[in-house]
């Protein structure tokens, strides 16, 4: 069983009670599963770290290294932290041969992780395979996704049925999956991946502070002959964006921006970025004449349009710009993970 073992990487950013609920949910599973749990504080800078494992201490979940706790001096981002989990490995200093990615507010239910790391073991071509995740009020999230494109970007922002039926193969957030499909990527907020699948791709992009680094490293991946599928006889509980507050933005923030452009760019070139930006504006605008017109509601954080000219513009006029990992956050809850 030894090569059929499993590392559970466990971010934690500023919610330290939170990841030990996830990680107690996550320790029912390795009852009967070889594997370990290691939990990470993706530089808090505050008592996360101390909070966790003295907690950790205190239920014997230290004792035969199990469960180990270790801290990053910096929160480079999602993906930034995650690397640290696959360069860190196993305790005994080999490595698993699936690495199963858990966010700290999401609480696994059942046997989802054993369920992943089997689909992986029956499809020995499927390199990521992602869960079925409902809210604490039952409602299913969607983690079943296409990739990104011009078309798709148009469609999510004009928010007009006519125009999701006619750019239905380009829809971002498929219609939910009643059973397993391979997608083009899935969240991470409950995401197995075979250790080779990591290795051909070198982990994530830390390019990426927050948002498209899961997106990335799928279609990465793919290119590398590893396909994502989504699994929903696995299931997780998730609150989501706990760390990051995105459900409350008052404005968007920087890296979000530098995350989707960093993607387009880098995946299609600088063109495509741009007819994709555009897309998206004409999309909003055309979206803001209907609120006017219908009293529809406002979707978009507060001056998400704006925030988007300027950005893209000085982006796309400017390169060489600092990078989502370089950019300067303007508040704390700004900074945190998923």
């Amino acid at each position: 069983m030894a090569q059929q073992r499993v590392l559970i990487i466990l971010l934690n950013y500023r919610t330290p009670e939170m990841t030990l609920q996830s990680a107690e949910a996550a320790l029912r599973e390795l009852d009967d599963l070889p594997g370990e749990l290691l939990i990470i504080d993706n530089g808090s800078g505050d008592s996360s770290y101390t909070q966790i494992r003295r907690a950790a201490e205190a239920r014997g979940w230290l004792d035969g290294n199990k469960v180990r706790v270790i801290a990053s001096p910096v929160n480079g981002g999602f993906g930034a932290g995650m690397n640290i989990g696959f360069k860190t490995g196993l305790a005994d200093g080999s490595t698993p041969a699936f690495y199963f990615l858990l966010n700290s507010d999401a609480f696994v239910q059942g046997s989802t992780i054993r369920t992943l790391r089997d689909f992986l073991l029956e499809h020995p071509g499927a390199g990521l395979a992602g869960s079925f995740v409902r809210g604490t009020d039952g409602a299913p999230h969607r983690t079943a996704f296409r990739f990104p494109s011009i078309a798709g970007e148009f469609e999510a922002s004009v928010r007009t049925g006519l125009f999701t039926r006619l750019l239905k193969p380009w829809v971002v957030a498929m219609e939910m999956p009643q059973a397993e499909v391979q997608v083009d990527w899935t969240a991470g907020a409950s995401l197995m991946i075979r250790r080779e699948a990591v290795e051909a791709v070198g982990g994530f992009d830390e390019t990426f502070f927050l948002y498209f680094e899961e997106t990335d490293l799928c279609r990465r991946a793919a290119r590398a002959g590893w396909r994502t599928h989504y699994v929903p006889a696995s299931e997780v509980e998730h609150i989501g964006s706990a760390s990051t507050g995105m459900k409350g933005w008052q404005r968007t923030p920087a890296y979000w921006f530098d995350s989707r452009l960093h993607y387009f760019i880098k995946t299609h070139g600088r063109a495509y970025a741009a007819a994709a930006t555009l897309a998206r504006m004409c999309g909003s605008l055309l979206y803001g004449l209907r609120r006017l017109i219908q009293n529809k509601p406002q979707a978009d954080p507060p001056y998400f349009l704006r925030d988007l000219c300027r950005h893209s513009l000085r982006a796309l006029l400017a390169p060489g710009r600092a990078s989502p990992n370089e950019t300067r956050l303007p508040s704390p809850l700004a900074k945190e993970q998923k």
